[in-house]
């Protein structure tokens, strides 16, 4: 089986590794090109570009799929499948080349969750079972026929990027799993019910704003959402300040929302019902911290609140 795999991020390397250790032959690994990160802008390459390497595989780097030149490219390869994790929307001249078809390993149990960001919307909306779907593309986005679903309970206390960590491995599987169906010819789709679908957007900063009038449960599901990136935010002091991690406390609080308490070196927060302890959070320009570690340099008045904004 000649495959062409195509992924960017961290999330992707698993199931290149599973293909290429599978006696698959990887004809091409197909990525973003190097970008700059950092506050030097120092340029790094891809995770998938790093792990491809490693494993002695030729890679190719796209900065637009709409170049006609990467498809003849493609073309050229012959490969009998595409696969891919977390890349891009690919247009059809691209995912109708291979002879068995293009597959796409998706991050939720499709077809809810369709969209950029599965992993961190089913923990924000407080879901307690998510998986990994893979399906052939069409031209609607997520929207292809299912091949196989994998599933997985999402923990009280997982964090998007503990979460994203452990799908990984499970797509890893999946994806396996895939090219053996269809390597055997017993590929068995089922068609997405669009009604049951729910949507995924892409995350923006704006989406990151903490409301701590809500019950502490949505304020402890939306932080570990959006955690470790982008990170759900507050204000303090007029400094942007990051909270990574909170634990539910089942204490009813009388204080206003958003006001914060010390009991003890534990630093909690009022929220519309009860009190949410921070247990990691990072001060804008200071470095990540455990709360403890916070509260014993931040000399937090009684009246002090986490607010909307820097005034």
């Amino acid at each position: 089986m000649k495959i062409v795999f195509m992924g960017t991020p961290e999330f992707a390397v698993p199931s290149l590794k599973a293909l290429a250790n599978s006696g698959n032959e990887i004809a091409a690994v197909v990525t973003n090109p190097d970008e700059p990160q950092g506050r030097g802008l120092k340029v790094f390459p891809p995770a998938i570009k790093r792990a491809a390497n490693e494993l002695g595989l030729p890679v190719i780097q796209v900065a637009s799929l709409k170049d006609p030149g990467i498809a003849a490219t493609l073309t050229s390869i012959t490969p009998d499948l595409i696969v891919v994790v977390a890349f891009r929307i690919l247009p059809k001249e691209i995912f109708t080349i291979p002879k068995l078809g293009t597959f796409n390993l998706h991050a939720s149990l499709l077809p809810r969750y369709r969209g950029a960001a599965p992993i961190n919307w089913a923990i924000i909306n407080g879901e307690k079972e998510t998986g990994v779907t893979t399906f052939f593309l069409d031209e609607k986005v997520d929207t292809g026929r299912i091949i196989l679903r994998k599933k997985t309970e999402i923990g009280e206390n997982e964090t998007a990027g503990e979460l994203a960590a452990r799908l990984s491995l499970i797509g890893a599987d999946a994806v396996s799993e895939t090219v053996k169906l269809i390597e055997g010819g017993s590929v068995n789709v089922i068609e997405q019910d669009g009604t049951l679908a729910t949507k995924a957007p892409k995350i923006s900063k704006d989406d990151c704003l903490i409301e701590w009038n809500k019950p502490a449960g949505e304020v402890h599901n939306f932080i570990r959402g959006f955690s470790p990136e982008p990170a759900a935010f507050s204000y303090i002091y007029g400094r942007l300040l990051k909270i990574f991690r909170t634990k539910r406390t089942g204490e009813s609080t009388s204080g206003q929302p958003g006001g914060i308490s010390v009991l003890e070196g534990r630093m909690f927060v009022a929220c519309a019902d009860e009190k949410l302890e921070v247990l990691e959070l990072q001060l804008e320009g200071k470095k990540k911290l455990d709360a403890r570690e916070f509260v014993r340099g931040a000399r937090i008045e009684s009246d002090t609140k986490l607010i909307r904004s820097r005034n």
